[in-house]
Formats: C-alpha cells, structure tokens, sequence
C-alpha cells in the first residue's frame, strides 16, 4: 500500500492504492454507476438509507461525500473503489472519525452485488485499516453490523475484527427492530497481522 496520511490535517495521498483497487474521493462521474447499486433495495438493505434516485445521489456526491480529509473529530472520509485493471467503480467505504481523545474510528461499506464474491470489499476495508491506523493514528477501529448482513461480517472477521457485543433489537431501522453486532480491531492487533502470518 502507498498511501499514508500526513499527521497534520490528515489529509490522504489520492489514490489510496492495493493489489488490485483504486481508493480515491468520490466524482460527480461516479453518480449513474454508483446509482445503479444505490437505487438496489438488496444492496441497500442494511445501510441507513433508502434506496436512492439519481439526483439524491449527485446531491450526496457534491455534499456528504465530498469530504477528503480528517480536520476534526466526528468527520468521514468516503471513498470510491475501483478496479484497477478495468477502472470499473466496484462500491464506495467510509471512515469516520469518532473520538479525537479516544483515538477510536468506524469503517462502513456498500458494493455493487455484481461485484460479489471477489474479496473487493475485504480488500478494499483493509486499505482503510491502514489509513485509520497509520494515517489518522487511530487506537480502535469498530464495524457495527445487522446480524442478517452476514456477508458484511464475513468482511471484517475475516480481517481479524473480534465480535464484541450483539446487541438484541437495539435500533429501529426500516420499519423493524434490528440486531447489531458491534466488531473491534485495535491497532496493536492489526499490526500483529503480519508476525502472525509469518510474513
């Protein structure tokens, strides 16, 4: 991976780079791609909002999700995936930044089910691990998961993520009551990834 972020404002070098992926800021180009999976009620099941219309998404792009840089407590960084060999937009992640004095982050993700099956989203997660935690300077980072989402928590379990809690009909969501399972990696144990992989 190439990318580190620069301490001072944390500001990410642009793309963010991995063995197959391109991490890079949102573009007004990537609203009728990215509508395509939006708009799927499936792909959007478990993420807090409906799905969307093509201007709700262009709106989102030149607002929500045009943010590049950490400059304070409670800011997200929302990135695009792409295939590098293609330059197809695969899905798009987030970081947020939750605690400046706890040092602590949360990682979310939606791709297009067409790309499923593939390891992108497992990819595409661990190149936020590395920018929460070299980049930010993150000590823990969570994912907080519907229960039914098990792709999603195949996702970081099997980026080394522990289950911490399940946390039973704990939120109104979509008209029902939902179970979240709440993941944790702290820093100490993604650096401990490699030593434990032998590499």
């Amino acid at each position: 991976m190439s990318e580190r972020t620069t301490v001072n404002g944390h500001c990410p070098e642009y793309p963010i780079i991995t063995e197959r992926l391109l991490l890079r800021p949102i573009a007004p180009a990537d609203a009728a791609p990215m509508h395509v999976y939006k708009s799927d009620p499936d792909a959007v099941r478990y993420v807090p909002y409906a799905p969307l219309e093509l201007a709700e998404v262009e709106q989102r792009i030149a607002t929500t999700w045009s943010n590049t840089r950490f400059a304070k407590e409670g800011d997200a960084v929302s990135l695009a995936v792409e295939e590098r060999s293609s330059g197809a937009l695969l899905g798009d992640v987030v970081l947020f930044w939750r605690s400046e004095s706890d040092r602590s982050g949360e990682v979310g993700y939606i791709f297009d089910p067409r790309a499923g099956g593939r390891g992108y989203a497992t990819e595409a997660v661990d190149a936020l691990l590395a920018l929460g935690f070299d980049g930010v300077g993150l000590h823990r980072i969570v994912a907080r998961i519907d229960e039914r989402n098990t792709a999603s928590a195949g996702v970081v379990e099997r980026l080394g993520f522990r289950r911490e809690a399940r946390l039973v009909e704990s939120e109104w969501f979509k008209g029902e009551w939902t179970t979240l399972l709440v993941y944790a990696l702290l820093e100490d144990e993604w650096r401990g990834r490699d030593s434990a992989d032998g590499s």
